[in-house]
């Protein structure tokens, strides 16, 4: 997961209010960097999903449909960060919370 892959881009969609689960508040506390994560969803850093999942992050950007963005963490394993279809609020998850 590259940190300054977000930065060559911009931003795809509105991502309203911004949450978190309990998983990944104690993961904060534990020094994850939530913001690079948001911005990576943000800016379509889809690479590290198979290319059907990423394909169909791209039609919801046009469409108005659910964004689930998956990424591997070296330190704190898999994270999901899911923008809901009426971009009122996008949440930061582990895949167990879901």
């Amino acid at each position: 997961m590259s940190a300054t892959a977000p930065l060559k881009r911009h931003r795809l969609f509105p991502m309203g209010q911004v949450v978190m689960t309990q998983g990944i508040n104690e993961l904060v506390g534990k020094g994850l960097n939530i913001f690079v994560l948001l911005a990576m969803h943000n800016c379509g850093y889809w690479e590290e999903m198979d290319e059907e999942d990423q394909e169909t992050n791209r039609w919801a950007v046009d469409h108005g449909a659910r964004i689930l963005s998956s990424y591997d963490t070296e330190d704190y394993g898999k994270i999901w960060v899911i923008t809901e279809a009426d971009r009122s609020s996008t949440c930061v998850l582990l895949p167990e919370e879901y």
